[in-house]
């Protein structure tokens, strides 16, 4: 397929394009090339058909976010990660979710399964009960804590992601203390880059909004040793090129040459350099260990 493919020791899975919440700046809601109607769930059978018990054998870690769907909303989510830890018993297993599907049972059993030290799932939780659905949209807050609180007493490492905006900044202090609470491990906030017209949604007046970097492309790909796999099964370079089929992974020589010249634009708002690192290495404003 591509070296990059045949070195890659990250993997980052989209199980499945299908999610409850209408977050307004999620490319379920900006792309208009996306169909909500057309619901795709990878399964067990496409891992070893599409990438091999060869490469998931020599995986150190497989998470699952994705462009479009939450990976707790997958029909086969369990079963895939029962596959990769059966292929490979040392893989790091992680989980991106806005935690507000499924039931405690189902997050009791997924804690049961991500038993090594370094698994985990990180909850994207942008505030407490009367702001987490203003950007959150149709994600219910007690079922995310009920959720969060069955994973965390299965045994799991829970993380708390917060997007700080002027309706939630008051609320970082207090959100990093309910987390410690409640026994997540980590308590992360940023405020988002993704551009936003939306009158309501207004940036933080206290939080500081780093520059887009403009400098050379440090591409996290590369230092990461990782690969893309969307729910239809396509293998791209990265999640951020995974929105194009022009930029398969198989197009990644193109697009690396390109860094020396013009630097695709995508690569640019994601791995440019600046005085601290890349844009995408800078994003997070407070990164605490709770415990």
């Amino acid at each position: 397929m591509s070296k990059l493919f045949d070195t890659a020791k990250v993997l980052h899975l989209e199980v499945t394009d299908v999610c409850q919440a209408e977050c307004p700046l999620c490319a379920r809601e900006t792309d208009p090339l996306f169909n909500k109607d057309l619901k795709h769930n990878l399964t067990a059978s496409d891992m070893i058909n599409i990438l091999g018990e060869q490469f998931i054998s020599r995986l150190d870690k497989m998470f699952m976010c994705g462009n479009y769907g939450d990976p707790a909303a997958g029909a086969n989510t369990l079963s895939i990660v029962d596959y990769f830890r059966q292929v490979n018993k040392h893989i790091t297993l992680g989980m991106n979710t806005n935690g507000g599907v499924q039931s405690p049972s189902w997050w009791t059993e997924l804690g049961q399964r991500f038993d090594q030290p370094t698994d985990y799932v990180v909850f994207s939780i942008d505030g407490l009960e009367d702001t987490n659905h203003i950007y959150r949209k149709k994600v219910n807050w007690s079922k995310v804590m009920n959720n969060a609180a069955a994973f965390i007493k299965a045994g799991g490492s829970a993380h708390w992601d917060m997007l700080v905006y002027e309706h939630n900044e008051n609320q970082v202090d207090i959100a990093e203390q309910v987390a410690k609470d409640m026994g997540f491990t980590w308590f992360r906030a940023k405020v988002s880059k993704r551009p936003s017209n939306i009158s309501w949604l207004r940036p933080p007046k206290t939080w500081i909004q780093p520059p887009i970097a403009t400098g050379t492309i440090d591409c996290h790909v590369l230092k990461e040793q990782s690969v893309y796999m969307s729910a239809r099964g396509i293998v791209y370079p990265c999640c951020w090129l995974g929105h194009n089929s022009e930029f398969t992974i198989d197009k990644f020589d193109d697009i690396s040459r390109s860094w020396s010249l013009t630097p695709n634009p995508t690569c640019a708002i994601t791995c440019a350099t600046n005085q601290h690192g890349t844009n995408f290495t800078n994003q997070w404003q407070r990164n605490i260990a709770l415990c």
